[in-house]
């Protein structure tokens, strides 16, 4: 068993997959650099991420697989799943050895999996549009906390530079640590500690005098527009999962309460 060594990007995984064809490598287990323990009885190989050898899968991939197809394969990636790379892997490999376009063989495990993984990807990325909640600071950056079970920023990116093209914004996934950052021209990718759960005397300091105004102010039109005896909460949790509740305002209780 050969345990290949890649940073956890894209670019980086698909440098491993030529690899593993230019190298020969045989019964492959991927592992991010920095959480990384060597397996017992295997070969360890580094890879370097290379632009040349990534654009060489991708090029060949994309000569296989129809448009929906050919990004499905980013999309499952960035769903984080348990063992994608390994699942990602099988599915190229079978892509590679197929005269046909294999898409529509959902008898394969791989495909189906590759399929799901996608699906739940771009759900998440959807959702993420209507769910993220900016919060405006005292030196003018509109700023939003998100924790979303997918790697979706690469997704919502462009979604966002077009909407909100006139102002600054940061939109911080505090599970991965990293966020977007718009400075009215590009968007930039920045690393930084910051936690969902920050305090809310921290949150005072730097945000502007009238966000708090503004919140509440959003809090009690959220509650004017529910009609109480049209009230579906099993529907309601359907659309906005609880899991996405601590990040938004009209779920969390009115400032003057606390």
């Amino acid at each position: 068993m050969t345990q290949i060594l890649y940073d956890g990007s894209y670019e980086g995984w698909l440098t491993a997959i030529f690899e593993i064809y230019e190298y020969k490598l045989k019964d492959v287990v991927f592992a991010k650099e920095e959480t990384s323990n060597t397996l017992l009885f295997s070969n360890t190989h580094s890879v370097t991420t290379d632009e040349v050898k990534a654009n060489r899968v991708l090029n060949g991939l994309q000569q296989r697989l129809s448009h929906h197809g050919f990004h499905a394969i980013y999309f499952a990636f960035l769903s984080e799943l348990d063992q994608i790379e390994e699942i990602l892997f099988r599915f190229t490999a079978y892509v590679f050895a197929s005269k046909i376009n294999i898409e529509r063989d959902l008898s394969r495990s791989e495909v189906l999996n590759v399929k799901k993984a996608a699906h739940l990807t771009g759900k998440e990325s959807h959702r993420m549009k209507a769910f993220v909640r900016f919060k405006l600071t005292k030196d003018g950056l509109y700023y939003a906390i998100i924790e979303p079970d997918c790697d979706i920023l690469p997704l919502i990116e462009q979604h966002f530079k077009n909407r909100y093209a006139d102002q600054r914004w940061l939109i911080y996934d505090s599970k991965r640590k990293y966020g977007i950052y718009y400075d009215l021209e590009n968007v930039s990718t920045v690393e930084m500690q910051f936690e969902s759960n920050t305090s809310s005397s921290f949150l005072a300091e730097i945000n502007d005098e009238n966000e708090e105004f503004f919140e509440n102010l959003w809090r009690n039109y959220f509650k004017s527009v529910n009609i109480e005896s049209r009230k579906n909460t099993k529907l309601h949790i359907k659309h906005m999962p609880k899991r996405y509740w601590k990040n938004l305002t009209e779920k969390i209780p009115n400032l003057n309460k606390r």
